[in-house]
C-alpha cells in the first residue's frame, strides 16, 4: 500500500470522527440529516479507496450501497418524514452540549485504548483506523440516550450503523455481499417502522418527546 493511499483513508476516518462529533452538538433536525449523509459519503469514500487498493471488488458494490441507502434513499426518506411531521429543532437534551463534548472526547480516548490491542491481530491496511470506528459507534449512541425526541435518536441509530460498517471494513475488508444486502434491507424497512411508530407518537401526543411513552404505562 502507498503512503498516499494511507493517507487518504485516514483522511476519511478523520472526516468521520468530525461529523459524529459535528452530529453530537447539532440541535437542528434539518442539520442533522445533512450531516448523516456527508458521513455516508465519507464511509462510501473510505470502502472505495480500501477496494481500489486491496484489490477487493466486492467493496465497490457495498460502497455502491452505502452511496444508495445512506446518501440518498434514508435522507430522503428522513426529511419527508420531518416535513410531514412539521418537526426542524431538538432543543432538548439531558445533558448541555459542552457536557457531551467533553464526554464525547473520553469516549475517543477510551476506543482508541479499547481498539489497540485488537488492530494488531488485523491484517488490515485500514486497521489503524478501528479506533476512530469504534469512537464513531460509541458517540453515536450517546447521541441517542440524550436526545428526547424521536427523530434525532433514529438518527443517532442510523450513524451508529455507519460506525459499525466502517469498523467491519477497517477489520476485515467488509462483510459478504449477502451479509450486507440483508443489513441494508434491515435498516431500510426499519427506518420504514419507525417512521409509522413516530406518525403514532405524533397523533396520540402531538410531540415526539418519547418521554409521553411512559403515560402508557401508567395506564
Amino acid at each position: 500500500m502507498s503512503p498516499l493511499v494511507g493517507q487518504v483513508i485516514n483522511l476519511f476516518a478523520a472526516v468521520l470522527l468530525l461529523i459524529a462529533f459535528a452530529m453530537l452538538a447539532q440541535r437542528r433536525i434539518v442539520t442533522l440529516i445533512h450531516l448523516f449523509a456527508l458521513q455516508g459519503l465519507a464511509l462510501v469514500g473510505s470502502t472505495t479507496t480500501v477496494a481500489f487498493a486491496t484489490g477487493q471488488h466486492h467493496l465497490y458494490w457495498s460502497a455502491g450501497i452505502t452511496f444508495a441507502l445512506k446518501v440518498v434513499i434514508l435522507p430522503l426518506i428522513l426529511h419527508r418524514l420531518i416535513r410531514r411531521l412539521n418537526v426542524k429543532w431538538d432543543i432538548e437534551t439531558l445533558i448541555n452540549i459542552p457536557t457531551m463534548m467533553l464526554v464525547g472526547i473520553l469516549l475517543v480516548v477510551f476506543a482508541f485504548n479499547l481498539a489497540l490491542p485488537i488492530s494488531q491481530f488485523s491484517q488490515s491496511i485500514a486497521r489503524g483506523t478501528l479506533g476512530i470506528a469504534m469512537a464513531c459507534v460509541l458517540m453515536s449512541f450517546l447521541m441517542m440516550i440524550t436526545r428526547s425526541k424521536a427523530v434525532p435518536q433514529v438518527i443517532g441509530f442510523l450513524a451508529m450503523e455507519n460506525g459499525l460498517f466502517f469498523a467491519a471494513t477497517s477489520a476485515t475488508y467488509g462483510m459478504p455481499m449477502v451479509v450486507e444486502l440483508g443489513i441494508a434491507l434491515d435498516v431500510l424497512v426499519g427506518m420504514v417502522i419507525l417512521g409509522v411508530f413516530m406518525f403514532q407518537i405524533r397523533e396520540q401526543f402531538d410531540s415526539l418527546d418519547i418521554h409521553h411513552l411512559e403515560k402508557l404505562k401508567e395506564d
